[in-house]
Formats: structure tokens, sequence, C-alpha cells
């Protein structure tokens, strides 16, 4: 099974010949492993062994600061598991939304060194991830 921890350059080029104009909120899908893995990032893991919830807590707040600076938001976090309607056995742990203004001001934001240094928090945490760009589509009319 193929895990999915990077947008490829394909689809970050993609992302941005959509010219979206305006906000883009970023829906995250996250698999978590049971033991974090920071055999790429030995400088980051911590003295005992983490879960890899606890890794992904601690690249969250590394990164909340460079996500207000960027004029970003976390909208949402939230507690995941099986699916209700979908694959049977198919988990995500967590959910997340998070808003930023612009897809330039994202795509600034991903690419900051000092936020990139904590990025092995993630990448230690995380089994399979999916991100989704969304854009604010037309409510319907009243009493649809």
């Amino acid at each position: 099974m193929q895990a999915y921890l990077e947008p490829s350059q394909e689809a970050g080029r993609a992302l941005f010949m959509r010219a979206i104009p305006g906000e883009v909120v970023m829906l995250n899908l996250l698999r978590l492993r049971d033991v974090a893995d920071y055999a790429g990032n030995p400088q980051l893991a911590p003295a005992q062994p983490i879960s890899g919830a606890e890794a992904y807590d601690r690249y969250i707040e590394h990164t909340l600061p460079y996500l207000a600076e960027s004029g970003g938001a976390l909208l949402f976090l939230g507690e995941g598991g099986p699916f209700l309607i979908g694959p049977e056995g198919e988990r995500w742990d967590r959910a997340m939304l998070v808003r930023q203004r612009s897809v330039q001001a994202f795509m600034a934001f991903a690419s900051h060194d000092t936020y990139l240094a904590g990025l092995g928090h993630r990448t230690a945490a995380i089994e399979d991830s999916r991100l989704l760009p969304l854009v604010q589509a037309p409510l319907p009319p009243a009493g649809w």
C-alpha cells in the first residue's frame, strides 16, 4: 500500500495553476503511527519513544506561529476513526481544516526555513495522509 506524506511537484504545480483567487481551505486526513518514527530526523527525537499523536501535537505546536504569521489559521482539528460511509477497515485518526488567505501565502508558509526545521515531527507522526485544497462554493438559495 502506497503512503502519501508530501505533495509531488506536479500536484504543487497543478494547485498553483488553478489560479484560485482568495482563500483556500486545506482538508487534511491523517493516519498516525502507533509509535513516532524519528529515524529521518534524529535531532528532533525525544529522549523516550512517543506516539504518532504526540509527535503530531509537537508539529502543530511548532507550526501554529508560522501559520499565523503567514495569514493562516487552524479552523478545526478533530479525532477520527472508521468511516460511516466509506471503505470498511479504512480509518483516519485525525481530520484538520487549515485556512490560508491565498495559495501564494500557503506556498510561502510551506517553504519557510524555520517552519521546515520542525517538519520532522510531522514526518515522524504520520503513516499516511491526504491533503485536499478546498475553495468556497456558492451556497444554494434559501429554501433550496
